[in-house]
């Protein structure tokens, strides 16, 4: 799959949640600022760690 594509995909569902849904959108980033930094890298750790999970799945 073209990097492009991926990455223009990320984007599209990225925007999808401002543009519909502003209100809600402000208010999650609300509760994130009050998340410590350990949360934080906890929530990203696990999307990398899902990402990794969906990238190998679909590999030849």
């Amino acid at each position: 799959m073209n990097i492009w594509l991926v990455l223009g995909a990320v984007l599209l569902l990225e925007g999808v949640m401002p543009l519909l849904f502003t209100q809600a959108w402000r208010e999650t980033f609300k509760k994130l600022l009050a998340l410590r930094d350990g949360q934080i890298r906890f929530v990203g750790f696990v999307a990398v760690l899902i990402g990794v999970v969906l990238i190998l799945a679909h590999m030849p």
